[in-house]
């Protein structure tokens, strides 16, 4: 399956041909109330504004488009079209067109997930854990998934990856305050904290993709060079051996002009306890 295909396929690529005969893809009319969404639905964040939207188009024109749904005991659970059962909702309809069918829970998964991620509908970090349970769920390789999504390995690597982001700046990709290219830049600095201060930064002063990658390039250098004129001190060096002796921790001293910082380590609450009564604080 290559791009074209999968993307301009969509829905009915991923369905298997037998279970689209046997249903035949007739629309029925299914009560609002008996629908659920799916708890596996990788996409988790909705704009309210955009589903406000689309509630304004469908109490003009209706639902254009069925609603996908599965049969499950005295209820039906979404596979496709969760945003529209949202929108329905909110209008305050009784009955929405959908296609039911007979789908395993693994088929709902795998559909729902590469539904969604063809669509486009998925913030940077759903994308990304929707094909990390791809993989892992469905014991596929990243070769396997390319051609099931019509993605190439790169597109799929890179976007896995950037789950390795610090909590704070995944959250910024999910709101849209920085894009996917900036969680990609951001992944150099190993960091935590400077990685959510260099993200601040990039909010702040509205920074191209291409001005962060030149200020961490940039930062990379100046600590390059703070490391080396560290090392090739010999008075530094013995004052760092002389501090981590006596706390018993590792010791980092910063310096640049004549002037830093001396940062001590600590790994728990009592190992601070330790290290303050040293000090005698």
């Amino acid at each position: 399956m290559n791009k074209k295909s999968a993307l301009g396929k969509g829905l009915g690529a991923l369905i298997p041909n037998d279970i689209i005969v046997k249903e035949n893809n007739k629309p029925s009319v299914i009560d609002l109330n008996l629908i659920k969404n799916n708890n596996e639905q990788p996409r988790k964040s909705f704009d309210d504004e955009k589903i406000a939207e689309l509630a304004q188009s469908i109490k003009e024109h209706g639902i254009i488009q069925p609603i996908i749904l599965n049969k499950k005991d005295d209820h039906y659970v979404i596979i496709a079209g969760e945003r529209r059962w949202r929108a329905a909702k909110l209008v305050g309809l009784k009955e929405v067109p959908a296609i039911v069918m007979d789908l395993t829970d693994k088929n709902i998964l795998e559909i729902s997930l590469i539904e969604n991620i063809q669509r486009q509908d998925l913030n940077p970090i759903e994308e990304a854990l929707a094909y990390k349970k791809l993989l892992s769920d469905f014991n596929l390789t990243q070769e396997e998934l390319s051609k099931r999504v019509g993605k190439s390995r790169v597109t799929i690597t890179n976007s896995i990856r950037l789950t390795a982001l610090s909590e704070t700046v995944k959250q910024y990709l999910i709101d849209e305050v920085i894009s996917e290219g900036h969680g990609r830049a951001l992944l150099a600095i190993d960091d935590p904290k400077l990685q959510c201060e260099i993200a601040q930064k990039v909010i702040d002063e509205r920074l191209s993709v291409r001005e962060l990658e030149r200020l961490i390039k940039n930062l990379k250098a100046e600590k390059q060079v703070e490391r080396k004129s560290k090392e090739s001190n010999p008075y530094y060096k013995d004052v760092t051996e002389r501090l981590q002796n006596y706390f018993g921790t590792k010791v980092n001293i910063s310096n640049k002009n004549n002037k830093g910082k001396i940062e001590i380590e600590y790994y728990s609450e009592e190992d601070l306890q330790r290290i303050l009564e040293i000090i005698n604080l």
